[in-house]
């Protein structure tokens, strides 16, 4: 890349370590450098507008110029710029928030922890998890079990429980403790002729089979997202939270809902625990908790695991887990706000309304010569791209056409993102018909596209 040594873009390049991106040829290809938002939009240095198809990662679910979080922010900013919840203190925004939480949570839930990240709040969990299990004299009970194509964090924790391999190798991860099972994508897992209640029933044996072979009084907790994100928009089958928590409660297991993207409404309920009926012990949010404007996460935890903790601490004198930034005030104040908004402003009836528009229509992208699957719920959703439609064939790993898709769209003015093959949507909730239909309309073009691509090169 070509840029004046005193541009935006080369000044990242000569400064930023960017996540997910390739170190090697950044410098070739240069930033997309976002300068302001509005709405559904962003804009670029250019002045180039586009639809934000992912709401950021997954976060901004009230856009990208909410003036009401905002001016929370700035009032709590003048009030109490910072206080931190270390040795017995508090401060009212945390105090309020941790009640609203507990209040709205979809399973009973005692305390809840405040932290910076969705990664953050997993880590934590298993921390707990571990801690407690020591307080109740089952030293042996520490196993974690995750699946195939996961996403709950990048630490070395959370990023043990990834199930993505390029969140784990070259880390030397995973640590140990941690196992996995099956990915519930009927799609790409099942076999010929097995419907969904089928793959449902075997994957749900194949948890208990592995619960048996490693020792049920050593698996401590199983970690699941309602709808699979990062993995690439899996949608869990028919029955399958039903089977699977069959299976955690007979052997004593945990079941932690890892909410930080379809928390606070993304798939039509306020938790994906009401779409699928998930029970869980701990629940960690994120993201849309403020809607990304301030960082923030939490972990809400059951009255059993509270109690388990504080045998453990009253027997070491401290709990000795915490973050200096643990319920910010300002944080707290704006997750406040947010949730404020979603109430007053009707978001889950919106969500509920403009979600068969973006199913259909990805559903009718299904037709597209390059789409194998489309899949989603709520407004969250993606388009699975395969060379050979009738026997699912994918496209060869070098050939990156997922990334040369999002790169179409993001030509034709619309930013989502690619993982593998896979085109993931996730847009603001607060989008309307109109946009969905354009946002859709770019797609189909850049996809047009992609097709041509990939016949010159011979790929189809």
């Amino acid at each position: 890349m070509t840029a004046h040594p005193n541009s935006l873009a080369a000044r990242d390049i000569a400064s930023v370590l960017h996540p997910y991106t390739n170190l090697k040829t950044h410098p070739e290809t240069g930033p997309l450098v976002i300068t302001r938002g509005h709405g559904v939009y962003v804009e670029d240095e250019d002045g180039k507008r586009y639809i934000e198809a992912m709401s950021g990662l997954w976060c901004a679910a009230l856009g990208f110029d909410e003036p009401r979080l905002a001016d929370a922010a700035f009032e709590a900013m003048r009030k109490l710029p910072f206080y931190h919840s270390f040795t017995g203190k508090s401060h009212p925004p945390a105090i309020e928030l941790a009640e609203r939480l507990l209040a709205m949570a979809p399973a009973p839930m005692s305390k809840v922890f405040f932290a910076n990240s969705g990664s953050e709040a997993n880590d934590t969990a298993i921390k707990l998890i571990w801690y407690a299990n020591n307080a109740l004299g089952r030293p042996e009970k520490k196993k974690i079990i995750s699946r195939q194509r996961a996403y709950h964090g990048v630490t070395i924790a959370s990023a043990s429980l990834t199930g993505l391999p390029n969140n784990q190798r070259d880390f030397d991860l995973p640590i140990d403790r941690f196992l996995f099972t099956d990915c519930p994508h009927h799609y790409r897992n099942s076999l010929p002729g097995e419907n969904e209640e089928a793959f449902a029933t075997r994957l749900a044996q194949n948890l208990e089979n592995l619960i048996l072979a490693e020792g049920p009084d050593t698996v401590a907790a199983f970690f699941a997202e309602p709808v699979m994100g990062a993995g690439g928009v899996v949608v869990p089958p028919t029955t399958y939270f039903e089977k699977i928590q069959k299976v955690l409660r007979k052997y004593d297991v945990l079941l932690v809902a890892d909410e930080v993207i379809c928390g606070f409404g993304r798939t039509g309920n306020m938790f994906g625990c009401e779409t699928y009926n998930i029970r869980p012990d701990m629940i960690t949010v994120a993201k849309a908790l403020s809607s990304a404007y301030v960082p923030i996460s939490a972990l809400m935890i059951s009255e059993s695991i509270f109690k388990a903790l504080v045998i453990e601490s009253e027997k070491i004198g401290v709990f000795g887990h915490g973050f200096t930034y643990s319920g910010h005030p300002v944080a707290c104040a704006v997750a406040l706000k947010a949730l404020d908004i979603y109430a007053d402003d009707r978001v889950l009836d919106r969500v509920r309304n403009m979600a068969p528009i973006l199913q259909n229509g990805l559903n009718r992208l299904a037709a597209h010569p390059l789409v194998g699957e489309a899949r989603g719920v709520g407004l969250i959703g993606a388009l699975e791209l395969v060379r050979d439609k009738a026997s699912k064939e994918a496209f060869p790993a070098a050939a990156s056409l997922g990334a040369k898709a999002a790169a179409a769209c993001q030509n034709n003015g619309v930013i989502l993102r690619a993982m593998g093959d896979t085109m993931a949507f996730c847009p603001p909730l607060i989008i309307d018909a109109g946009q969905i239909q354009d946002l859709l309309g770019r797609v189909e073009g850049a996809l047009d596209e992609t097709l041509s691509l990939a016949k010159r090169d011979g790929l189809v």
